[in-house]
C-alpha cells in the first residue's frame, strides 16, 4: 500500500475504525452546486439553506369546522348569536361585528375582532342564530400567523438529503427550486468469466450476475448517477482497460470482485499499474478484501465478488465516502442497541456484521436474531434480514447481552 494512513493490525489487516477514518478523510464535499426544480429535487442533497419568505400560517385560521366569535360574546353556554358572515378557505373576511358570530371552515381566516372558534359540535343552529352549548375558553382553535413558521427563518440546512416531507416544506414556503450539490458519477462494472446477465441461457458451471444490479440499485438509491461498464473478463488488459475508461467518465469507479489473491484475481494489480491503492484487507467478516485508491482523478472502491460481501462493505464504506462526496450531513448510520437474542460463543477474530432481524421474545420485548447461515455467497439471506448485527472481534456474547444492530432503513438512503 502507499500513501496510507492505516495501520494494519490483525494479520496485516486494517481496523474496520481506521480505514472508515481513511475513507471519510477523502471524501472531499463537491464545492459545486446546481438549481434543480423541487418536482426534480427529491433524493438530491441540499447545497444552500431555505430561508422563508413568509410567515407560515399567513394569518390566524381556524383548526376547526365552527364558528368565530368573542369570547365575551358569550357570557355562559345557552347563549345566542346572530351569524352575520361565511368565512370558507380561500376567502377574506369582513371584521367581525360585535355580539355576532362567523360560520367558519377549517384552515379559513379568523376575521378581524374574533378571537375564539368554537367546533361546531359544541353549536347548534336555529335559523339565522346559533346557540353555543358549551363553554368558550378565548384562544381556542386558532392557529396563529407564523405559528409553524416565522419569516426569516431557516427551514432546511445544507447538507440534507431532499426526501418527500423536505420537498413539502420547501412548497409550503413558496419555493419553487432548490440549490443542490451535483450527483457524484459513479463507474461499477464486475468481473468474473463465470457472469452471465440475467435473461441470457446459463451454461454450466455459469452463475447469474447479481452484484451489478445489487450495486447499480445501492448506488442509485444514494443519489449517484450510475455510468454502467458491464461485466469485465477475468484478464489483466481488460481490467486495465475498464478502470481507464471509468476513470476518465466518474468521479468513482466501483468494481465488484477480483480484489483477492487469486490467480484469476486482476482488479488490484491493475488499480496499482494505472494508479495507486491506499487501502486493502480488512478485519472485518464478510469482505475482507476491500480496496481502496485513485486512478488519475478518480477514486476507486473495490468489493469482494461474493454477493453478501459486496452488499455489506458497500452499505458499511462505500456509502459513507459516497454521501459525503456528495455534501450529506449524516453519512454515519446510527444504530440501535438491543439485547442479543442468541449466543455467541465463538467469536471470530475479525469483527463481525451479520445478517439479522429483530423478533419479539415471549415477553413483548424486541431481540435481534442472526440468520442462521453465515456464508456470504447466500444472497438471500439480506431478503430475510432487517439489518446486521455488529459482533464484536474477540469476545462471546450470551442471550440478553446489549448488541449494536444497524438497521437497513439506515444505511439504503
Amino acid at each position: 500500500m502507499t500513501g496510507t494512513c492505516c495501520t494494519p493490525t490483525l494479520n496485516g489487516l486494517i481496523s474496520f475504525e481506521e480505514a472508515l477514518e481513511l475513507l471519510l478523510s477523502r471524501a472531499e464535499p463537491p464545492a459545486a452546486s446546481e438549481t434543480a426544480p423541487l418536482r426534480e429535487a427529491a433524493g438530491r442533497v441540499l447545497a444552500a439553506p431555505v430561508v422563508s419568505a413568509i410567515d407560515v400560517p399567513g394569518w390566524d385560521n381556524s383548526a376547526m369546522d365552527g364558528y368565530a366569535l368573542r369570547a365575551a360574546d358569550v357570557p355562559a353556554p345557552g347563549t345566542g348569536l346572530r351569524v352575520s358572515q361565511r368565512v370558507p378557505a380561500g376567502t377574506a373576511p369582513t371584521p367581525l361585528e360585535p355580539g355576532t358570530a362567523a360560520r367558519i371552515f377549517t384552515g379559513a381566516p379568523v376575521p378581524e375582532g374574533a378571537d375564539t372558534v368554537v367546533m361546531q359540535e359544541q353549536c347548534r343552529q336555529e335559523g339565522e342564530r346559533v346557540v353555543i352549548e358549551g363553554e368558550v375558553t378565548p384562544g381556542s382553535h386558532i392557529r396563529r400567523a407564523g405559528e409553524d413558521i416565522r419569516r426569516g427563518a431557516r427551514v432546511l440546512e445544507p447538507g440534507t438529503l431532499l426526501q418527500p416531507q423536505h420537498i413539502g416544506l420547501a412548497a409550503s414556503v413558496g419555493v419553487a427550486e432548490l440549490v443542490v450539490r451535483p450527483r457524484l458519477r459513479v463507474a461499477l462494472f464486475a468481473t468474473g468469466d463465470e457472469l452471465v446477465l440475467p435473461g441470457e441461457p446459463l451454461p454450466p458451471g455459469a452463475i447469474y450476475n447479481s452484484n451489478l444490479f445489487t450495486a447499480g440499485a445501492l448506488l442509485r438509491g444514494w443519489g449517484c448517477e450510475v455510468i454502467e461498464l458491464g461485466q469485465v473478463e477475468d484478464s489483466l488488459e481488460a481490467t486495465r482497460r475498464a478502470l481507464a475508461e471509468g476513470a476518465g467518465r466518474a468521479d468513482l469507479i466501483v468494481a465488484s470482485g477480483g480484489v483477492s489473491v487469486g490467480e484469476e484475481d486482476y482488479v488490484k494489480p491493475a488499480v496499482e499499474a494505472l494508479g495507486s491503492l491506499e487501502m486493502w484487507k480488512l478485519a472485518i467478516r464478510p469482505g475482507k478484501p476491500v480496496a481502496f485508491g485513485r486512478i488519475g482523478e478518480a477514486a476507486f472502491f473495490g468489493s469482494p465478488g461474493n454477493p453478501v460481501s459486496l452488499f455489506v462493505t458497500l452499505l458499511l464504506l462505500a456509502r459513507p465516502y459516497i454521501l459525503r462526496r456528495q455534501g450529506r450531513s449524516d453519512p454515519l448510520p446510527r444504530p440501535l442497541q438491543l439485547p442479543a437474542g442468541f449466543d455467541w460463543p465463538r467469536p471470530d477474530r475479525r469483527r463481525e456484521f451479520h445478517r439479522a432481524r429483530l423478533e419479539r421474545d415471549a415477553h413483548g420485548e424486541l431481540r435481534v436474531i442472526p440468520h442462521p447461515s453465515r456464508s456470504s455467497a447466500v444472497l438471500s439471506s439480506v431478503v430475510w434480514a432487517e439489518g446486521l448485527v455488529v459482533l464484536p472481534e474477540g469476545r462471546p456474547l450470551q442471550a440478553g447481552d446489549p448488541v449494536d444492530f444497524l438497521p437497513f432503513s439506515e444505511l439504503l438512503t
